[in-house]
Order: structure tokens, then sequence, then C-alpha cells
């Protein structure tokens, strides 16, 4: 018996970190006055937790915290018991009788997704450089690349692919640089302006990739985790120059806004209509993908930080390197 328990917890745990349906888009409210943060004591309890019986979400509503059953509506908590560990996190929760323990959601640090590459990742760049991207027809019109930085002082940058930190644990950008076609550039600046009043600004990610670190992706990615990239058969919205990975920051501390999943997470956490989190979080996410839609850009409905914008078909695949971007 203790065995079939083990293995049933461990299950639900895997069965948590894979891919779910997504979640339905969520009603918009752009008068919905900003949320207080939570007490510290609800928000420790926020998360995903698994019995043998059903999976249970956590959120937190107006200071209190809800639950949603085997993605059901969410319900007002109203008794329960729980276990924290030493820093008065929940691990277990028990309501109506059932008992729940927290599933693994996410980077277990809170930090950067990591996955274990299946080739050398720089002899695959080098190789990935000398392979010509997929030959395209049609009538494009021509690359003019913008750089974000420069269009507005106030527009940030943590350009993860020039580092270490990220899903592949290697350095991808030779430059930590981020580009978009013109009309792209020019919709995320009138965002950052949008965002100012607010007492936000923008936090770049990613934009324009070029296609060999497309390929290089692909190929150093498991099998079981290939969902994650883009197929460079096809190349991507990013090897267009019309897509764009985001957050907001707090202009008066420069704190990056918490949101309901980290950066380039790999679980139903980072899907745009994720009803879990706090209040907070999702009225920020909600602030950042109302105003980029506003502008022509669409949400990536499996991560709320990816937006596209309207005209990437537009857009040929491109290939140019950093350092050769004026």
């Amino acid at each position: 018996m203790k065995k079939l328990l083990i293995a049933l917890a461990l299950s639900a745990v895997v069965s948590a970190q894979t891919q779910e349906p997504s979640y339905p888009r969520e009603p918009e409210n752009p008068t919905a006055p900003k949320p207080a943060a939570p007490p510290m004591a609800v928000k420790n309890l926020i998360g995903e937790y698994d019995s043998l019986t059903g999976h249970l979400l956590v959120l937190e509503r107006g200071g209190r915290p809800w639950a949603a059953l085997d993605r059901g509506e969410p319900q007002p908590i109203m008794e329960f018991s729980s276990a924290e560990d030493g820093s008065g996190r929940s691990i277990s929760l028990r309501l109506n009788g059932v008992d729940y323990r927290r599933a693994q959601v996410g980077p277990a640090d809170g930090g950067q997704l990591k996955v274990t590459p299946i080739r050398n990742v720089v002899d695959v760049l080098r190789e990935s450089l000398t392979v010509d991207p997929p030959k395209e027809t049609g009538d494009f019109k021509p690359a003019d690349l913008v750089e974000l930085a420069k269009v507005d002082p106030a527009i940030k940058l943590d350009i993860r692919y020039a580092t270490t930190n990220n899903f592949l644990g290697s350095v991808f950008y030779s430059e930590a640089r981020a580009f978009l076609q013109r009309p792209a550039a020019d919709a995320v600046l009138r965002v950052q302006q949008a965002l100012k009043p607010l007492g936000y600004g923008l936090l770049i990610h990613d934009g324009y990739r070029p296609w060999y670190v497309t390929r290089t992706f692909y190929e150093c990615t498991p099998a079981e985790k290939k969902w994650l990239v883009a197929n460079p058969a096809s190349g991507s919205k990013h090897n267009r120059g019309a897509a764009v990975d985001l957050t907001l920051y707090d202009l008066k501390t420069g704190a990056v806004i918490e949101m309901p999943s980290t950066y380039d997470e790999s679980t139903s956490r980072a899907y745009a209509f994720y009803p879990g989190g706090t209040s907070l979080q999702r009225w920020h996410r909600a602030l950042l993908r109302r105003l980029m839609e506003a502008e022509g850009f669409a949400v990536n409905p499996e991560e709320w930080w990816h937006f596209d914008y309207k005209d990437w078909k537009s857009y040929a695949i491109g290939n140019v390197v950093f350092d050769r971007i004026k």
C-alpha cells in the first residue's frame, strides 16, 4: 500500500509538469482597481495540490483563499487545516475531509526552467551557423529591425539567451540586445508610454531571434520537450522579428513585477488565462495583455509573456546575427 501511495504521488507531481488544455479567456475588466497584496498567510497557501482522488488549485481573491477542484469553478475556502515548512509555506492541506499534498509546479527554486540538452550546445550552434534557413516564397516586406532599448530609455532588458540563465543553460546571443520590425517596435513604444503614468515600464526578455538559434534550440531539446520550442522547418515568429517576450517592472524601485508564473516556464501556470496566483498577479498580467492587444499584438495562450505582432506573416525568416544589425 505504501508503494502504491508513493507511486500515485509521484504520478501526480509529473502530471502537474505536463501540458494541459488551456484555460478559457478571463473576463476583461479594465476599470478594476488594483488589488492589494494578499496577507502572507494566504499567499503561503497558494499553489496546486494533489490527493488520491483529485487535483486542487488554491488561489487568492479579495485577500482570502479560494480553491478549484479538478479545474472546476473556484469557491472560497471556509474551513481547512494545513502543515507548513520552515518558511511558513504550506506543504499539505486538509479540506472537506480530504488530504492534499502540494505539487511541485514550476522550477523548484522559483527561478529559471532548466532542460538538460541532448547535444553539446556550443557544437550545435557552430553547426547551425552553416545551415541555411528554409526557403520561402512570397512578397515579403524588407526587414527593418529596430533596437528596443533605443526607442525609450525606460525600456529595460533581461535577455536570458545572452547569459546562461535560460532553459538550456548556455549562451546563444553574443550581445544582450532586442530587436523588432519597425511597426512592432513602434507599437511597443506606445505600450511603454501608456504604462508610464501607471508607474510601470517594460522589461524585454527576447525579440528577434536568428533562425540558427531556433535550430539549435530544437536540436538540443529532448524529444519529449520539443513542444517547448519552434520547429526550424517552418521557423518562428521570433525569427521574423515580429514576436516579443516581455513583462513589467516598477519604475520607482526597478523591481520586476510578480506574475502567476516565472518566465519561460513550461507549466499551466504560464497560461495567459491561468486562474491561479494572487489577484494582484492576475491584475498585472491582464494589464500587460490589454495594452499589448490594443497595439496589435496577440498573446500566446500558453505563455503570458509572449506576444505576436499582427503582421508577422509579412516578414521572412531572418538569420542575421546581432552584431551585424546597426
